[in-house]
């Protein structure tokens, strides 16, 4: 359009990378990587249900680490096209009662506005956690002490998530995903006992929380709107280097979240590959590539939480949340008032 500037070296750089991913079968999907991801999150499911009553604690920590997994895999489904994924976009729902409708509304506003104040629903995370020193009208006596009971927090992450998966389904009436929904709360009812069921779900919650948030929450923060998508993407978003075979499992793709923001649709087990070209595509435009170790980012996170929590109020400090269309679009976590 005419009121946009015209695309920066970086975004032209970014479209030719992405042109030639596309001609060279980079977004293809192959069936033995895909029995891959599938296999040792399936695993975990069983040996849990299997251990359920004999053993429940390793029971909710083996449910715990395959519904984390079968959380990555079904974000990778939902982003995916063809075929395939469309047939397996009801797998977050099955194995963790997630709507692929209500996560999709608000997980592609969060890439096509990452980090932006106002729009991007992951950063509206107060009164619980504050990103900035806030205005004192819009402050909580609890900030003080946000890095220390982030975890108990974080790990409400999926309950949350099923919560607003079921009123969307219900408000909605998307019966198709109710199904695979209902099923999964059967199974729970049935085959787990209760501290299991309920267990598995909040330590999934945490480890996922953890993972999700140390990627963009320290990094940059947009009070307007940003005209170049790429160099917004490669400001707000840090990738992590894992340090054995489990944690790059653990991560499920995320520690590329750069490659993955940049290129969404691209089957995760490509990042590790597409990563050396997404960083020489910022060395060659001058722009940081941020990455960090696994730890360090987690480290550098849970500082900006520590620092903020210090911090004093600031007199006209932004809101997370402002009165912008997208606050009053249909699912919004956040509705604005008229």
């Amino acid at each position: 359009p005419p009121s946009l500037p015209p695309a920066s070296a970086l975004t032209l750089g970014f479209r030719r990378l992405r042109a030639r991913l596309v001609a060279e079968g980079w977004y293809e999907r192959l069936w033995w990587r895909e029995a891959q991801n599938l296999l040792p999150c399936l695993a975990c499911y069983g040996v849990g249900w299997r251990l359920a009553r004999a053993a429940p604690l390793l029971a909710t920590v083996s449910l715990a680490l395959g519904s984390t997994s079968a959380g990555w895999i079904a974000h990778d489904f939902v982003h995916g096209r063809g075929r395939f994924c469309a047939a397996m976009r009801g797998f977050g729902a099955l194995m963790n009662g997630h709507s692929s409708t209500w996560w999709s509304n608000k997980h592609n506003l969060h890439h096509a506005c990452t980090n932006q104040v106002g729009v991007d629903e992951d950063i509206m995370s107060d009164p619980f956690f504050f990103l900035w020193p806030p205005d004192p009208a819009r402050d909580s006596r609890w900030r003080r002490l946000q890095h220390l009971y982030a975890l108990p927090v974080y790990s409400a992450l999926f309950a949350l998530w099923r919560f607003n998966s079921a009123r969307t389904v219900w408000s909605k009436r998307l019966w198709r995903e109710a199904v695979p929904m209902g099923l999964n709360y059967l199974w729970m009812a049935l085959c787990l006992p209760p501290a299991v069921a309920v267990g598995h779900v909040l330590l999934a919650g945490a480890l996922t929380a953890t993972i999700v948030t140390v990627s963009h929450q320290a990094e940059d923060l947009f009070h307007e709107h940003q005209d170049d998508w790429v160099a917004s993407q490669v400001h707000s978003t840090r990738d992590a280097v894992t340090s054995s075979p489990f944690s790059e499992w653990l991560w499920g793709g995320m520690q590329y979240q750069l490659e993955h923001h940049l290129l969404p649709t691209m089957p995760r087990y490509r990042y590790p590959s597409a990563a050396p070209l997404v960083r020489q595509l910022c060395a060659e435009h001058g722009v940081e590539y941020r990455v960090d170790s696994e730890l360090g980012v987690v480290r550098r996170n849970f500082a900006m939480l520590r620092e903020v929590a210090r911090a004093g109020a600031e007199e006209g400090a932004l809101p997370t949340r402002t009165e912008t269309v997208w606050s009053r679009r249909d699912g919004a976590a956040w509705v604005g008032s008229n």
